[in-house]
Order: structure tokens, then sequence, then C-alpha cells
């Protein structure tokens, strides 16, 4: 049997194939996100639909992945790039293919996607934390996503970040996204990267950029990063207490990722608590749209 997975991003919404495995069979197609109104959104998803089905070649399981917030009890989400604040994506889609497909919060998509074949085989409880252009969380706990009353799928880059750690470095609240101050993906995503090289090089300068250079404050730059992550990663460890934590997101990239957050939770955590299995994804950019196929396949023929 085959599944697909759909994933629903600000710039792009693409639809990846997989095996009944979840091996990606590397038939993606992409297009652009349509932004202004709802309508023309769910009519590129349903349009999705119609060509993993043609590809294919008949009816599977296929999950939708979106970044944002899903209310379990409406199904309504809350979304920031996309036009679908305050409306029912699945009942758009099933309105235009006759198919109720499932919907999972991409974080999410992407924990149950590297708990089930990916980097954390063998962990009873995966924490997913994406730091990408924001930053968000998902969780796995024995194979399952536990069940979320408001459908706050981890979003560990809204709680605020420590008071001692922008103070150590001396760095100001800036406001965030969200309409708060100070909230952890401010620091510590890719653009929270950008933010601080320019609050202490004077210029914007990429993770990427950041670990290439030669220059000391470059580096000095990135500890700055590691050590304000270390404490996002102590909250995790405090509250969920995951076996292994993959980090996914373009931050993920950056050479000695997982090896540098590891050092800097075992400075920051709580006394001799036995640290997680810190890792990079096995899945890679594929992971939300696979966990997104493997939870329709794992609920089939339900869905």
């Amino acid at each position: 049997m085959l599944c697909g997975g759909i994933d629903i991003g600000g710039t792009k919404i693409e639809a990846r194939l997989f095996d009944a495995t979840g091996a990606d069979l590397h038939k993606t197609r992409r297009v652009p996100t349509p932004r202004d109104a709802f309508a023309p959104m769910a009519e590129a998803l349903a349009d999705q639909v119609r060509w993993l089905e043609a590809t294919g070649g008949g009816r599977f399981p296929i999950g939708l992945s979106v970044a944002g917030i899903i209310d379990p009890t409406t199904g309504e989400s809350f979304a920031a790039n996309i036009p679908a604040t305050g409306r029912s994506i699945p009942d758009g889609v099933e309105a235009l293919t006759g198919r109720r497909l499932p919907i999972v919060n991409d974080c999410m998509a992407f924990a149950y996607s590297e708990a089930h074949g990916g980097a954390g085989d063998g962990a009873r409880s995966v924490m997913g934390l994406i730091l990408g252009t924001g930053v968000g969380g998902g969780l796995c706990i024995d194979g399952h996503l536990p069940h979320r009353h408001a459908g706050l799928a981890v979003e560990i880059g809204h709680l605020g970040a420590p008071a001692r750690a922008l103070e150590r470095h001396g760095l100001p609240l800036r406001a965030c996204g969200c309409g708060r101050l100070g909230c952890m993906e401010v620091y510590i995503s890719g653009t929270g990267l950008a933010n601080l090289s320019e609050w202490t090089l004077g210029r914007r300068l990429s993770g990427e950029q950041l670990s290439d250079s030669t220059d000391p404050e470059a580096a000095a730059t990135l500890d700055i990063w590691a050590d304000i992550a270390g404490e996002c990663l102590d909250t995790i460890q405090i509250m969920l207490d995951p076996d292994c934590i993959v980090i996914g997101g373009g931050v993920s990239n950056l050479p000695g990722i997982a090896a540098m957050l590891t050092d800097s939770l075992a400075r920051h955590r709580l006394g001799k608590a036995r640290l997680p299995r810190i890792t990079t994804p096995r899945h890679g950019d594929s992971s939300g749209a696979r966990g997104a196929a493997l939870i329709a396949r794992d609920a089939w023929p339900e869905t």
C-alpha cells in the first residue's frame, strides 16, 4: 500500500509519495501556496490530492501537515502564514475531493516521522525541535501523538527566554511575531541567529555565514546562541524529559550542531540529570510530509 503526505507551508504546498514502510519514492510535486484567500488554497490542496492519487494509481491514505495550531474539537486552524485562521482545512478539502483527510501540526508530524523509522528509533519518547524561520516542537510517546487539550503542539518557541540568559549576554527584550516580548524563537531560530549577529556584530548574518567565518566575534555569537538554546533544551527536559530530541529546520544543518547542543544542555541541566540523546533527522526536509503520510496510513481505512 502507498501513502501520501501534503506539507502546507507559507510559500509552497508540497505533496510526496511514500511506500507502505514510509520510504520516500522520490515523487514530489510543489505548488505555490495561495495566500490571499482560503478557497484558492483549498483548491490547491485538492489538486495535490488528485495528483497523488493519479501518480499512485488509486486511492490510498493521505495526510496533511500544516504549520500552526489546530483545535482538536473544531478542526479550525490558527496560522500566521497561510489564509486558514478560523477555518477547517479538512472541511475545505473534503468539499472538493469527497475525502476526509487527517491533519496534524507540522512539528508533531516531524516528531512522528522521526519516531517511526527515523532518528528517534529505539526511544520511547521523541521530541522534535524545529529551528527554522521560527521555533516549534512536537512530541511522540510510545509511538503515538499525545492528547493536547487546545492543540498546542509543544509551542516551545513562544515560551519566554529566561531572564538569566538575557542578562548574561546583555540582550534586549525583542518583540515576537506572536505579539509578545522575549519569546524563545526571537533568539534561537534561524531568524534569531541573525538577530544575535545584528546585536553583537552590527550586521545580520545567517547561521551558515557565522559558522563559516574566521572572525572570533562570529564564534562568540554562535556561543551565545548555543547557550540560550541550551536553556530551551533544559526547559524541554524539565517539562517533558524525552529520551531523544531531534533537531530539525535549517539550523540543524550547522556543523556539529548535535554535539554543540548536547554540551550546552549538559551545562544547564538540573543537577546530574541523565541527558537525552540529541541528534539530527534521518528524513530531513521530507519528515513533515512523511509523518503526515504515516499518521494517515496508521488510521486507514478510517480516513
